[in-house]
């Protein structure tokens, strides 16, 4: 399939250009270094100081996680505190059937959430388990009952099984 918007070449343009192509592609490679190991010694200490960098100074895992704790704590407080003095405060503009029944509420809701838990749990317990079987082939499957009995009697010992289908 050709393009009709390119114009063919002729003859003799074909042949140099598959001449130059051939030329490209047979030409010496470049003798260009493509890496370069520094050999030099690496100086044990610099000439320079070290500088303190910004953000937090250099410490063990252990010591970053308990001042981000710290902080995060440090931040919280200032929230906690003002939330219960507004609870405190309206507290001391209601009357004790306020005040008891929202201090009764949590425990209210708590009773009720582990009586809910109690009973899905144990609803959970009786479920039956899912069985799924695959087979390949004819399959037979026969439910039986058998029910046997042993007597042993005798001063020499004597078994008798009566085995009834």
């Amino acid at each position: 399939m050709t393009n009709p918007d390119r114009i063919p070449l002729s003859e003799s343009e074909a042949a140099a250009e598959a001449r130059r192509l051939i030329e490209d592609a047979y030409r010496p490679a470049l003798t260009l270094p493509t890496t370069y190991r520094d050999t030099s010694p690496i100086p044990a200490i610099g000439s320079n100081p070290p500088v303190a960098q910004p953000g937090r100074p250099p410490m063990s895992q252990r010591a970053t996680d308990a001042s981000t704790l710290m902080l995060t704590a440090g931040i919280a407080s200032p929230l906690l505190g003002g939330s219960l003095s507004l609870v405190l405060w309206t507290a001391g503009h209601l009357d004790p059937l306020t005040v008891a029944l929202i201090c009764g509420a949590p425990a209210a809701i708590l009773g009720a959430l582990s009586r809910v838990l109690k009973s899905a749990k144990s609803a959970i317990a009786a479920t039956p388990t899912e069985h799924h079987h695959h087979y390949n082939g004819p399959v037979i499957q026969e439910h039986r009952n058998i029910t046997s009995t042993s007597t042993t009697r005798g001063l020499v010992a004597r078994t008798n099984n009566d085995i009834r289908n």
